[in-house]
């Protein structure tokens, strides 16, 4: 069976390898690594599978076919629910151990994006770009941040910026740039529906089942071994209308692309209230300042001021791959304590030079004129939004209550409202209604190695499903961030494959010593025949 890496792409010539457009798989025994040394080339590659796959999905023989059963197809070894930072890092590293596997990845998005909604001019990394996608589990990984920067040409010249934080849009155009290569092996606009077990006890299968979202259309695909990555969906809070939300109230998710389209002229005085009092609601705060020079601006905080994030290096390290293991060993209760304590490193918290920008503009507009309630930009403190309600002109009007006094207010009229709070990370409860019957507990518990805990011999060895970006709770609060991608990629490559791995392993080197021996038999031959001839 071939590898994932037979749908890596890197536009190169694939020596004769072709795509089936079903996933990582292609016809033949050849690995991917073997063909992509040649030089640049589209033809022949996998690219072009992928292209095919989308008019062969529903039924190889009939493009315009409907829904299809899946036994009429092949089964997946792995199928990855989302196609996010999380999945990318497994992918690479499934490529980087060359697995022996049939891989999909399922994508809702057109095509990859990664905090499409939050890509700010100026805005930068809060972490080291050595915490990227493959490095801390394999530095000579061609899919390191340095390796981009040397592929793009910009290695020097990222280097004498002297930073380790690179831009946040430059990190997007990395991992777009390794999303790239598994073009392949990834559908996109797909939105996964459910995934339900098959068959009776011990489950050796899944059903994962997708919608088309531009045509509409179900399909059903079966695969071993699943992985939920889907992601956070935005948190709107209960005094926001919901499902769905007013045009004019938009989440920090969708920023950057939805409020060109509600405020579309950039000279306009419109009045923009921010909720939130975290990074990206400071943020989006700042870029209104520049976006809109006009814009009266509100940031509506619950705490008395914004705070900085700790990012000093002893608290640091509450992030390294290795705390994984003590923060998981810890009894329930205590855990939960420590995550409390640490959830000011990430959460409701603002980078220190973000805030003294931030403070400098208040100052100011104070140095000319002292009354606050004047001002074109207030950060108002120790409001909570109680109430949403909309006028007859459009307008939004927000309740806020004091947290001191208990007072409720009614703000005057604003044309938008961005809500900044954060993310609920619970779609994998939705997706596995049909599989409740076979967990043990009412919420889902997951081993070390992230897979689900099902009931004892409900699922087989050889079968299971694996969680990625909602276990905080018991892998502490590196499990949303990218800090520990790599090495969790190669974890979950690990669980999985870990038999099949060890063993491509052990055929590897095999391989490699009869190789190098026939080597040195030719060298040492070649040598004795030159001693010869020069004797003679």
């Amino acid at each position: 069976m071939a590898d994932i890496t037979n749908g890596y792409r890197s536009d190169h010539h694939m020596n004769g390898v072709h795509s089936n457009g079903n996933g990582c798989h292609i016809n033949g025994s050849t690995t991917f690594t073997d063909g992509i040394s040649n030089s640049h080339s589209t033809s022949n590659s996998i690219n072009s599978g992928y292209e095919n796959r989308h008019s062969t999905h529903h039924n190889r023989n009939s493009p315009s076919s409907p829904n299809m059963n899946s036994n009429n197809q092949e089964s997946y070894d792995l199928i990855c629910i989302g196609f996010g930072p999380a999945s990318l890092a497994i992918a690479i590293a499934l490529h980087d151990r060359k697995a022996q596997a049939r891989v999909l990845f399922l994508e809702r998005q057109p095509e990859f994006a990664w905090h499409a909604g939050m890509i700010l001019p100026g805005s930068r990394m809060q972490i080291s770009f050595i915490k990227d996608l493959a490095t801390l589990r394999n530095p000579r990984s061609e899919f390191t941040f340095l390796n981009y920067l040397h592929e793009k040409n910009r290695l020097v010249t990222f280097t004498n910026l002297s930073t380790f934080l690179p831009l946040r849009e430059e990190y997007n155009d990395y991992m777009t740039w390794c999303a790239s290569h598994f073009e392949g092996c990834v559908r996109y606009g797909q939105d996964v529906v459910s995934v339900a077990p098959i068959g009776e006890k011990p489950i050796q299968n899944w059903a994962v089942t997708s919608r088309d979202i531009k045509k509409g259309q179900e399909e059903m695909l079966t695969a071993r071994h699943v992985v939920i990555a889907v992601g956070g969906k935005p948190n709107i809070p209960k005094a926001f209308p919901q499902n769905p939300l007013s045009p004019r109230i938009i989440h920090s998710s969708g920023y950057s692309s939805a409020i060109p389209k509600l405020l579309n002229d950039r000279n306009k005085t419109y009045k923009v209230a921010i909720v939130g009092g975290g990074q990206s609601a400071a943020e989006i705060f700042n870029d209104m300042h520049s976006r809109y020079p006009n814009s009266k601006t509100s940031l509506i905080i619950k705490g008395s001021a914004l705070r900085p994030s700790d990012d000093s290096p002893f608290v640091n390290e509450i992030f390294d791959p290795s705390c994984v293991d003590s923060v998981y060993s810890m009894p329930t209760e205590i855990r939960k304590e420590s995550i409390v304590q640490d959830r000011t490193t990430n959460y409701g918290v603002v980078r220190l030079e973000l805030i003294e920008r931030l403070y400098e503009t208040l100052y100011h507009q104070r140095l000319h004129n002292p009354s606050e309630a004047e001002w074109q930009h207030r950060i108002i403190p120790l409001r909570e939004v109680t109430g949403v309600e909309e006028n007859k002109f459009g307008e939004i009007h927000l309740q806020l209550k004091n947290a001191r006094t208990g007072i409720v207010e009614t703000t005057a009229g604003f044309d938008a409202i961005i809500i900044a709070t954060g993310y609920v990370r619970n779609v994998h409860e939705t997706l596995l209604k049909p599989a409740r019957g076979l967990l043990g507990e009412k919420s889902c518990q997951v081993s070390r190695d992230y897979r689900i805990q099902f009931k004892e011999g409900a699922v087989a060895d050889n079968s299971g499903v694996w969680l990625q970006g909602c276990c905080e709770s018991t892998h502490g609060l590196s499990d949303t961030l990218l800090s520990v991608l790599a090495v969790r990629g190669g974890e979950i490559a690990e669980s999985i494959f870990g038999k099949e791995l060890c063993a491509a392993n052990v055929i590897e080197e095999s391989v490699r010593k009869y190789t190098d021996s026939i080597v040195k038999d030719i060298v040492d031959g070649l040598r004795a025949k030159g001693c010869n001839s020069g004797q003679a």
